[in-house]
Protein backbone atom coordinates (compact mmCIF):
# COMPACT_ATOMS: atom_id res chain seq x y z
CA UNK A 1 0.00 0.00 0.00
CA UNK A 2 1.06 3.14 -0.43
CA UNK A 3 1.79 5.90 1.46
CA UNK A 4 -1.39 8.31 0.44
CA UNK A 5 -3.30 4.86 0.66
CA UNK A 6 -2.08 4.74 4.39
CA UNK A 7 -3.11 8.32 4.86
CA UNK A 8 -6.64 7.39 3.56
CA UNK A 9 -6.74 4.41 5.69
CA UNK A 10 -5.87 6.07 9.19
CA UNK A 11 -8.58 8.87 8.31
CA UNK A 12 -11.53 6.49 7.13
CA UNK A 13 -11.18 3.91 10.27
CA UNK A 14 -10.70 7.46 12.54
CA UNK A 15 -13.54 8.78 11.10
CA UNK A 16 -15.58 4.89 11.38
CA UNK A 17 -14.57 5.59 15.26
CA UNK A 18 -15.69 8.78 15.49
CA UNK A 19 -19.26 7.99 14.49
CA UNK A 20 -19.13 4.99 16.46
CA UNK A 21 -18.34 7.12 19.42
CA UNK A 22 -20.81 9.57 18.91
CA UNK A 23 -23.53 6.61 18.63
CA UNK A 24 -22.78 5.07 21.69
CA UNK A 25 -23.45 8.87 23.02
CA UNK A 26 -26.31 9.16 21.73
CA UNK A 27 -27.53 6.06 22.65
CA UNK A 28 -26.81 6.80 26.62
CA UNK A 29 -28.21 10.34 26.21
CA UNK A 30 -31.70 8.77 24.88
CA UNK A 31 -31.41 6.41 27.53
CA UNK A 32 -31.15 8.90 30.14
CA UNK A 33 -33.63 11.17 29.00
CA UNK A 34 -36.27 8.45 28.44
CA UNK A 35 -35.42 7.01 32.19
CA UNK A 36 -35.44 10.41 33.52
CA UNK A 37 -38.90 11.29 31.79
CA UNK A 38 -40.53 7.81 32.70
CA UNK A 39 -39.49 8.35 36.51
CA UNK A 40 -40.83 12.04 36.55
CA UNK A 41 -43.76 11.89 34.58
CA UNK A 42 -45.14 9.05 36.91
CA UNK A 43 -44.97 11.63 39.74
CA UNK A 44 -46.44 14.50 37.80
CA UNK A 45 -50.65 14.75 37.56
CA UNK A 46 -50.68 15.35 34.04
CA UNK A 47 -48.01 13.08 32.20
CA UNK A 48 -48.56 14.55 29.24
CA UNK A 49 -48.76 18.19 29.89
CA UNK A 50 -45.43 17.43 31.81
CA UNK A 51 -43.65 15.95 28.61
CA UNK A 52 -45.07 18.87 26.40
CA UNK A 53 -43.66 21.28 29.31
CA UNK A 54 -40.32 19.81 29.05
CA UNK A 55 -40.11 19.92 25.30
CA UNK A 56 -40.81 23.22 25.16
CA UNK A 57 -37.85 24.12 27.71
CA UNK A 58 -35.71 22.17 25.69
CA UNK A 59 -36.53 23.93 22.64
CA UNK A 60 -36.21 27.26 24.19
CA UNK A 61 -32.65 25.79 25.78
CA UNK A 62 -31.70 24.75 23.27
CA UNK A 63 -33.12 26.39 19.83
CA UNK A 64 -33.43 24.06 16.38
CA UNK A 65 -32.19 20.82 17.93
CA UNK A 66 -33.78 18.01 16.40
CA UNK A 67 -35.71 14.95 18.41
CA UNK A 68 -36.14 16.63 21.58
CA UNK A 69 -40.25 17.21 20.61
CA UNK A 70 -42.92 15.92 22.07
CA UNK A 71 -42.92 12.92 19.83
CA UNK A 72 -38.69 12.39 20.29
CA UNK A 73 -39.18 12.35 23.80
CA UNK A 74 -41.53 9.96 23.53
CA UNK A 75 -39.90 7.59 22.28
CA UNK A 76 -37.08 8.03 23.93
CA UNK A 77 -39.43 7.10 27.37
CA UNK A 78 -40.49 4.62 25.30
CA UNK A 79 -37.29 3.05 24.51
CA UNK A 80 -36.00 2.67 28.22
CA UNK A 81 -39.01 1.35 29.28
CA UNK A 82 -38.98 -1.17 26.71
CA UNK A 83 -35.74 -2.31 28.20
CA UNK A 84 -35.13 -1.09 31.29
CA UNK A 85 -35.82 -4.36 32.71
CA UNK A 86 -33.66 -6.07 29.90
CA UNK A 87 -31.05 -7.61 31.30
CA UNK A 88 -29.32 -7.97 27.87
CA UNK A 89 -29.50 -3.57 27.04
CA UNK A 90 -28.90 -2.93 30.42
CA UNK A 91 -25.63 -4.62 30.49
CA UNK A 92 -24.90 -3.37 26.89
CA UNK A 93 -26.06 0.21 27.88
CA UNK A 94 -22.65 -0.52 31.17
CA UNK A 95 -20.80 -1.99 28.85
CA UNK A 96 -21.03 1.51 26.34
CA UNK A 97 -20.53 4.02 29.78
CA UNK A 98 -17.79 1.94 30.60
CA UNK A 99 -16.15 2.39 26.74
CA UNK A 100 -16.83 6.02 26.97
CA UNK A 101 -15.70 6.61 30.40
CA UNK A 102 -12.12 4.98 29.40
CA UNK A 103 -11.66 6.41 26.23
CA UNK A 104 -12.47 10.09 27.99
CA UNK A 105 -10.22 9.46 30.52
CA UNK A 106 -7.54 7.63 27.87
CA UNK A 107 -8.20 11.15 25.51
Amino acid sequence: MTAVGNLIQIISQSRQNALKKVNEELIQMYWKVGENLSKESTKALFGDAYIDTVAEKIQNAFPGIKGFNRRGLYRMKKFYETYADDEFVTTLLSQISVRLAAHVSNG
